[in-house]
């Protein structure tokens, strides 16, 4: 099993197979739009120019399990992140990272690499998970983690 098993709705409202992605190294985040790390828009876009033309992207997923930070449907998410923060990157509908509804990908990438002290749970938004180009997770990142720091070992998997 691997990423690329798993398939997202978009912010179009279509499902998008992961596989479209095989080859490229990863960063799946979870994403609000009213959080105070809402501005790691701007560094993961960076992130995701400054590689894209290597094999890498940058998936943002957003959910409003923490804080009610993100309320807005597609529509709103899209905008917001197009207009503050020009986002190209791919966004997929709002999902569950935590709990019963918890979308399938988000309960891989939690088993593969859990959290601290082995916690499989998300603690909060702007949580990262670096992907292979095999589409397995490699590392797991805490939301403090800022973007830039990730450079690094973006470029060991390109």
């Amino acid at each position: 099993m691997n990423v690329y098993d798993f398939e997202a709705r978009g912010l179009d409202g279509r499902e998008r197979p992961l596989s479209a992605f095989r080859g490229q190294a990863l960063l799946i985040v979870n994403t609000a739009s009213k959080c105070g790390f809402t501005p790691q828009y701007a560094g993961l876009e960076a992130l995701h120019r400054d590689h894209a033309a290597r094999g890498f992207s940058v998936l943002g997923f957003p959910c409003n399990q923490f804080g009610a930070q993100e309320p807005g449907d597609a529509g709103e998410i899209r905008a917001f992140c197009e207009a503050n923060y020009g986002v190209s990157f791919p966004m997929f509908a709002k999902i569950d990272v935590n709990g019963p509804g918890a979308h399938g990908l988000f309960d891989y990438l939690k088993r593969t690499r859990p959290g601290l002290f082995g916690s499989r749970r998300i603690k909060w938004n702007f949580t990262k998970f670096l992907v292979d180009r095999e589409g397995r997770p490699v590392a797991r990142f805490g939301p403090s983690k800022q973007p830039a720091a990730l450079a690094p070992a973006i470029e060991r998997l390109l």
